[in-house]
């Protein structure tokens, strides 16, 4: 009897034991430099996002923030990266609505799974897209362009900076939904595509709408609609695909959404600290004002609505895709 509780006694001690560093990990984090990784090359929005983000959270930490990016595969290289990383919060992923919820559908292998290799650490902004149609695009409204291209099937096409993109996809959902057929042409990234947009090669075009902004403004090119569930205020003249009703009862509506992410299995405890000091850096006004001068919207959710969204995001365009066929490449 004296031996069976000694035993219980030395295995008890030995959980405590080796729970004592567990605890003191947690207690203690962080205590070395964090590293965010951007799956995307520099002076995108996923780079711009990481940045600022990298920046202030490092500094509510007191500790140092790498941002690296890891480009390849689209965003594939660096978000299976984070997602096999080690989960002690120290490597955290740059996630969109692009790598996170869109791939999901575009990938029949993805190495990754959105909703089971990761939790959230916080949402912080997002952007809507812009459709644009070259500067002597004949028609006036996004109306007018389906009514068109229902009586001229493959007369009209649509620019994206590649397949799979975020451009591709919403563009491929509205012809869909709307029941058109447009002609895709990739590009290699939206620089080129804007180049023939200019140029009068291509008819129209969806970008995120920081990006669009500058041409509509210059008088370049020619607003039809937003993504957004409600108006862009760089654009208020302009309606939202879902004011339009071309694509009926679908509701259609897109925005890309930036935040902060590590694999799960991530302790508690580190978890709740890099979700509360990030929240303090996302309700900044000066972040705040940052992401609206840069045409996007800051945005203040819990986590749990912030997960439904990302849940939300992730069925339905999984769905879409599906149905749409569309491939990445």
């Amino acid at each position: 009897m004296n031996y069976c509780l000694t035993r219980r006694q030395a295995i008890a001690s030995m959980a405590c034991t080796c729970a004592i560093p567990f605890a003191t990990a947690q207690s203690s984090f962080p205590n070395k430099p964090l590293k965010v990784i951007v799956p995307q090359p520099p002076g995108g929005g996923f780079d711009f996002v990481g940045r600022m983000l990298g920046e202030r959270l490092g500094k509510q930490l007191e500790q140092s923030i790498v941002v690296e990016n890891r480009p390849g595969s689209g965003t594939l290289v660096g978000t299976d990266l984070v997602a096999k990383a080690t989960p002690d919060g120290y490597t955290m992923l740059v996630g969109s609505v692009s790598n996170m919820a869109l791939n999901m559908g575009l990938y029949a292998n993805l190495p990754y799974d959105s909703l089971r290799d990761f939790e959230l650490v916080g949402l912080a902004s997002s952007y809507s897209y812009t459709l644009i149609a070259r500067k002597d695009f004949p028609f006036a409204s996004l109306k007018d362009l389906i009514a068109f291209a229902k009586a001229n099937p493959g007369k009209l096409s649509y620019a994206s900076g590649g397949n799979g993109s975020g451009q591709h996809v919403l563009a491929a959902a509205l012809w869909y939904l709307a029941g058109v057929e447009l002609i895709h042409v990739p590009y290699r990234g939206a620089q080129a595509a804007y180049q023939d947009l200019l140029g009068g090669r291509v008819d129209v075009f969806f970008d995120l709408a920081p990006t669009a902004r500058v041409q509509v403004d210059a008088g370049n090119v020619r607003a039809l609609a937003t993504s957004g569930a409600n108006r862009n205020t760089m654009h208020p003249d302009v309606p939202t695909l879902i004011e339009t009703g071309v694509t009926g009862n679908a509701g259609l509506e897109l925005e890309s959404w930036f935040g902060l992410f590590v694999p799960s299995k991530t302790p508690v405890g580190v978890l709740q600290k890099l979700r509360a000091e990030l929240a303090k850096v996302i309700e900044a006004p000066e972040l705040v004002a940052m992401f609206s001068k840069a045409g996007g919207r800051s945005l203040a959710l819990s986590v749990e609505q912030a997960n439904t969204l990302i849940k939300r995001d992730v069925e339905r365009w999984k769905k879409l895709i599906k149905a749409m066929g569309i491939k990445p490449e």
